[in-house]
């Protein structure tokens, strides 16, 4: 009696024994390009050889991959899983590249380190002094964005590991920890402090003003708009949309009615340029607090492991200051 043929296992035989890497950089520059002309310039080949190459491809996973339309190739609900699963197969071929490349310039290992802008600077000197001040040392990159970004960035394999802001999304694998509480306050000029600083909190009278605010559809913009809605009031049109630090001091230092919200450990760090100041107000609500952040698959990694304790054990010493 012949046997029931499983599909998946079917096609799991045929990506293993078939599936080249080379393929999968073409489904990535088909899908930047849209059209099999630019990726046959791109890949110095003729584009009946990418047309055949691509034809391979798609017998391999069973199924179009792409589809032709007015807007040139457009990837099938088929093409945009591949293409995910694509992105991370080669972004942990070049992870693996720079590894082996760091331990063979006599580096202990690489690690890779996604920040928010507003994580403190004892928590980021803390990160970096523990990975930097080892024997032999250890190759470290750093990228910077916001907490949403750096979540893309653990998925796709680009990072290892992230300190950022809490994170409710849908994130296969994700694995988060709060690990520091910050207050928010309300910072502007430090030559305004005085002017603006007159009266009791009013948000109405605040979302007057000229507002430095994240970008649209990011958790904190969702955050600071509710908390004017949840006061009765608008959201403002912001002067100023960007989650970075230098943009915003720029502008506080030249714009005497800009305002934004900041953590007030990170505004007391940066107040000693002088420039910004926050005004005399105490917030009824805390910020999402900084988060730990990795992937299960790396959640036991020596070196994850122990920067995740620093980090926790550094955090816990800043609120024991604070309370």
């Amino acid at each position: 009696m012949p046997t029931a043929r499983d599909p998946a296992a079917d096609l799991q035989h045929a990506l293993l024994t078939r599936l080249r890497l080379r393929q999968l950089s073409l489904l990535q520059a088909v899908d930047r390009h849209r059209t099999l002309g630019r990726v046959a310039a791109e890949m110095r080949l003729s584009q009946p050889a990418i047309t055949k190459a691509l034809r391979e491809v798609e017998d391999i996973f069973g199924g179009r991959l792409f589809e032709r339309t007015s807007r040139g190739l457009v990837p099938t609900p088929a093409g945009e899983a591949v293409l995910r699963y694509a992105q991370r197969w080669l972004a942990e071929l070049e992870a693996t590249t720079r590894v082996l490349t760091s331990l063979e310039a006599g580096r202990s290992g690489r690690l890779r380190l996604g920040l928010t802008q507003q994580v403190p600077q004892r928590l980021l000197s803390a990160a970096l002094t523990h990975l930097l001040d080892r024997t032999p040392r250890m190759a470290v990159m750093t990228r910077e964005g916001t907490t949403d970004e750096l979540v893309a960035g653990l998925v796709a394999r680009e990072l290892d590991c992230a300190i950022g802001r809490s994170y409710d999304g849908d994130a296969t694998g994700l694995v988060q920890e709060a690990i520091h509480e910050q207050e928010p306050c309300l910072v502007v000029a430090a030559k305004s402090v005085k002017r603006l600083s007159r009266g009791p909190l009013d948000w109405a009278r605040l979302a007057e003003l000229d507002w430095i605010l994240p970008p649209p559809n990011t958790p904190m913009r969702r955050t600071y708009n509710a908390i004017f809605v949840g006061a009765g009031v608008q959201p403002p049109v912001p002067m100023l949309e960007t989650t970075s630090i230098r943009s915003m001091e720029t502008v506080l230092r030249t714009e005497p009615n800009a305002i934004s919200i900041l953590a007030r450990d990170v505004v007391a760090e940066m107040e000693q340029a002088g420039h910004w100041a926050a005004l005399p107000y105490r917030l009824s609500w805390n910020l999402p607090p900084v988060s730990f952040f990795t992937l299960k698959e790396l959640e036991g990694h020596p070196m994850v492991q122990s920067l995740r304790a620093v980090v926790v054990a550094t955090a816990r010493g800043m609120q024991r200051k604070v309370g």
